[in-house]
């Protein structure tokens, strides 16, 4: 394996992790985005989600449950598209989560 596949499968088991959250309202719209749509993502959008999962759990459930929106435009746009993924798709695989 090279180092760019080493790299890029250690990235993706991090985002993994950090996208469990524990609070099952958010760990059924964070993995299934990240399994589905991440890697389509530009690049703009990878590093947004990678600064979204990084939020206080307070704050993502806030705003992937539409009670509020970030102020930042580009978080607010990951926000959007995780919330519209979520509403668009058929998630009844994760839910085992």
């Amino acid at each position: 394996m090279n180092d760019d596949a080493s790299a890029a499968s250690a990235l993706r088991k991090r985002l993994y992790w950090h996208s469990r959250r524990g609070m099952w309202e958010l760990d059924l719209m964070l993995v299934p985005f990240l399994d589905q749509c991440y890697d389509k993502l530009e690049t703009a959008d990878q590093q947004a989600f990678q600064a979204l999962i990084q939020e206080e759990d307070q704050d993502l459930f806030f705003w992937l449950m539409r009670r509020d929106f970030p102020q930042e435009p580009e978080r607010r746009r990951i926000v959007k598209m995780i919330v519209d993924h979520a509403e668009n798709t058929d998630n009844s695989a994760y839910q085992g989560l």
